[in-house]
């Protein structure tokens, strides 16, 4: 990491080690995804509302994430952390280093949070209600995430309905004022995607999580059988999307992103062979990521051609 003042890193650098920048394609190509589909449905795009939306739902990803590090450092968590120190996984582990202080990184997730609550209140002034329904939904559920519900085996869903339906809807929403089935059909693989995500990358973190009770699906079913449903769920995107192409749901050009499906197979290749194994699984931690984003912008690419071949 390159040196600020002294030896000591930058603190640009340090924030946005702490909020995890890089994993925001997490949620940037969600809100563009749901962007072109609203071009796609009714060629409408306002480039104010669009960046509002935007910069809204990074606000929101950086809050969940300082606020779980913070969460899991008071609980422990980041304590007990004996695996191998995943790049994907695991936290920045600049609170246990002592870099920063947990009160202030408590602090900045709820300037963000708060960031992110002005600009829905905003948005849902100039575009619909609706937006306030999902911008709860998103604080409530980023802020608690580590606390009330990764504990109870239910936060990888919650993660796959908040960073798959709830931004791309929402996004939707924000350009067209109302929802549709093929917003909705459109917001699935990207949720399975990202649920997907989350999986691969608390596999690595079986025996912390474990030990620190943090009961997440993982450590409750083994690493072994969470493997095989990383499997099912990865292959389950592209018949997933089929179907939706079947029932004129997606566009026909839809089929364009079963290009990303060579790097699925591959993640899964690694996933069931190494799943024991932290250091040898990173390939399909990466790939995984790589499936979402590569995947993510195709569809974004399909919709925005789709829109104009319709047009002509």
């Amino acid at each position: 990491m390159p040196e600020g003042n002294g030896n000591r890193p930058s603190k640009l650098l340090v924030w946005l080690k702490e909020v995890r920048a890089p994993f925001f394609t997490a949620v940037i190509v969600p809100v563009l995804l749901g962007t072109a589909v609203a071009w796609f449905s009714f060629k409408v795009f306002d480039p104010l509302y669009f960046v509002l939306c935007l910069i809204g739902a990074v606000c929101m990803h950086a809050g969940a994430n300082v606020a779980n590090e913070y969460f899991d450092y008071k609980s422990g968590c980041d304590k007990v952390k004996t695996d191998f120190a995943s790049p994907f996984s695991g936290g920045s582990g600049l609170l246990p280093a002592g870099v920063l202080n947990p009160k202030k990184v408590h602090m900045v997730s709820l300037v963000f949070f708060a960031l992110a609550s002005a600009i829905g209140v905003f948005l849902a002034f100039a575009r619909g209600w609706a937006i306030l329904v999902l911008g709860l939904i998103g604080v409530l559920s980023g802020y608690f995430y580590t606390t009330e519900f990764a504990p109870r085996g239910v936060g990888e869903v919650l993660v796959g309905l908040n960073f798959g339906p709830l931004v791309i809807i929402g996004s939707f929403f924000v350009q067209a004022q109302v929802i549709t089935f093929e917003s909705i059909a459109a917001s699935i693989p990207m949720g399975i995607l990202i649920l997907e995500v989350l999986w691969i990358n608390e596999i690595p973190d079986f025996h912390a999580d474990a030990k620190a009770g943090k009961k997440t699906l993982v450590t409750r079913i083994g690493r072994k059988k969470a493997a095989d449903i990383y499997a099912v769920l990865l292959f389950s995107t592209y018949a997933v999307m089929l179907m939706l192409v079947g029932f004129s749901l997606m566009p026909v050009l839809t089929l364009v992103s079963f290009l990303t499906l060579p790097l699925a197979v591959k993640a899964v290749l690694v996933a069931r062979k190494n799943y024991d194994d932290p250091r040898r699984l990173l390939p399909a931690n990466a790939g995984t990521i790589m499936v979402h984003l590569f995947t993510g912008i195709l569809l974004c690419a399909v919709y925005v051609a789709s829109g104009y071949l319709t047009g002509l």
